[in-house]
């Protein structure tokens, strides 16, 4: 009878346990790859791609209601926010770049960017996303596929991103220094100047790596969030994920408001010649900015 009632005990303390903790292999985390959708000819539709879609929508949305108030003298609540939320960027930026008259000319790209990626992070924490499947069939199996899934939770959608960004630097720089200038930063004649030679290769490396760290950096911080947003919902259902949506509300503010103020940084040191000078069209020099490294402070403790 010992060993009888040791047994019975044995699976009853299992199944209540089967009942407070499901098997952990219940758990579908995201995968590291966006899942496709539909097709347009030889052309995938991805799910990734379908927010990065409805983000632009929702921008695009927002201009359009902002060019129906005319831009009034006297505003109303409405324009009276978009205004609050340009100048603020403006200020931003300017305290970061050291000048008006540049910080007009990067404006339109950095702001650009941060609030194209702030609001595909904070849409991808929507009910829904993620949550949203259709049944695909792959390899003689059915799988539940997200119709949703947040943007920047694919590493396409940030390199592609940070390939704007660095080209766009590299662009920028071209033009306000020159051709050969601007080359002359990266490439010297070993013969005449071997450390400057060497600094030169280093800093090819770096403008290179600068992709490489855009879009690891971003990408690897939202997808984190998104498997962490699962692990708690599948653990602690309703109540605990609500802190976690805070947290991730905020980590998707601060990647967007990093990502541009590194590309305003970076686009502040491509329009800088060697020498510490800027130049304006090809060779008209101007007074001498603000050191970069007073940039570089500001920005971390920003």
């Amino acid at each position: 009878m010992g060993i009888a009632d040791n047994s019975c005990t044995l699976c009853i303390f299992n199944f209540e346990f089967s009942i407070i903790l499901p098997p952990m292999a219940a758990i579908e985390p995201p995968t590291l790859a966006s899942e496709t959708i539909a097709h347009i000819g030889s052309f995938e539709i991805r799910n990734t791609l379908i927010m990065a879609w409805l983000a632009m929508l929702v921008i695009f949305v927002v201009v359009f209601f902002a060019r129906r108030t005319k831009f009034k003298e006297v505003p109303g609540r409405f324009q009276a926010l978009l205004e609050l939320i340009v100048e603020g960027l403006f200020s931003f930026f300017d305290s970061i770049i050291g000048g008006k008259k540049q910080t007009r000319t990067f404006f339109p790209l950095i702001a650009t960017i941060f609030l194209f990626l702030m609001t595909a992070n904070w849409m991808g924490i929507l009910p829904g996303v993620g949550s949203i499947t259709i049944a695909e069939e792959h390899a003689g199996e059915i799988l539940n596929l997200p119709l949703f899934r947040s943007m920047n939770a694919d590493v396409n959608m940030t390199l592609a991103i940070a390939l704007i960004s660095v080209i766009s630097t590299q662009l920028f720089g071209i033009a306000a220094l020159g051709v050969m200038p601007y080359a002359n930063k990266f490439f010297v004649a070993p013969w005449r100047d071997p450390i400057g030679a060497f600094v030169g290769i280093l800093e090819l490396i770096a403008e290179m790596a600068k992709i490489i760290s855009f879009s690891f950096r971003l990408f690897g911080n939202i997808f984190a969030g998104e498997v962490l947003l699962v692990v708690i919902s599948f653990l602690m259902p309703y109540l605990a994920p609500i802190p976690f949506m805070g947290l991730e509300i905020f980590v998707g503010f601060i990647q967007a408001l990093v990502f541009s103020m590194l590309t305003a940084v970076f686009l502040k040191m491509a329009v800088t010649a060697h020498g510490g000078h800027e130049e304006h069209g090809h060779g008209e020099h101007a007074v001498e900015p603000r050191s970069l490294e007073s940039d570089v402070v500001k920005m971390a403790r920003a």
